[in-house]
């Protein structure tokens, strides 16, 4: 697979049957992300190797089978196809085709209020979820800052926004998160705090 997914999406997990086959794939509305803004192609992974493709209303039954590990093999009427599956998480799935660098994403539409139609819906969508998560993985974690060339903390996003408030520190102090080595990143606290 192409580095330049991995970059896009990090954190890409390999399917495991355990994990992933009965909770994540089954039965859930996959939106093909690809090609989205020509047609809209939901592919739903049933029991018994089989496989709805639902474009305009009308569904194609094809097949699919997990070959071995995270390789599946899914027909449809191009063919054959050999893919490597990959979850970014639980809706978010990425099918890299073998020996390519192609990949087709999919959204799980199944855990989302609204339906996907568009790119825009897609994004929208995204930017939702990730931004909410986003804020979650701030709030509970802890970061240090550096200012004047001394770091200080681990801090909790309230303990440095107090302390900004209060004028101790300011809120262009770069931070890094507790499991960072160093401050590549060149977050500040105030983009910490405008995430909140």
């Amino acid at each position: 697979m192409s580095n330049a997914i991995f970059n896009l999406l990090p954190n890409l997990k390999p399917f495991d049957y355990e994990v992933h086959y009965e909770e994540l794939l089954l039965n859930q509305q996959w939106v093909l992300v690809n090609g989205i803004t020509k047609k809209k192609a939901i592919y739903v992974f049933k029991a018994e190797n089989i496989l709805h493709i639902i474009e305009n209303k009308s569904t194609i039954k094809t097949t699919w089978l997990i070959e071995k590990k995270n390789i599946l093999s899914i027909t449809t009427e191009d063919g054959e196809t050999s893919v490597t599956a990959f979850f970014k998480d639980n809706d978010v799935l990425v099918l890299n085709k073998s020996q390519s660098d192609d990949c087709a994403i999919f959204i799980n539409e199944s855990s989302y209020s609204e339906s996907l139609n568009t790119i825009e819906e897609v994004q929208q969508f995204l930017h939702k979820k990730y931004k909410n998560k986003a804020k979650d993985i701030i709030y509970d974690h802890k970061f240090y800052y550096i200012e004047k060339s001394k770091e200080s903390g681990p801090y909790t996003v309230e303990e440095l926004t107090k302390k900004v408030k209060s004028k101790s520190i300011s809120a262009y102090c770069f931070v890094r998160d507790l499991n960072e080595v160093d401050y590549s990143n060149r977050l500040r606290i105030r983009d910490l705090i405008k995430e909140l």
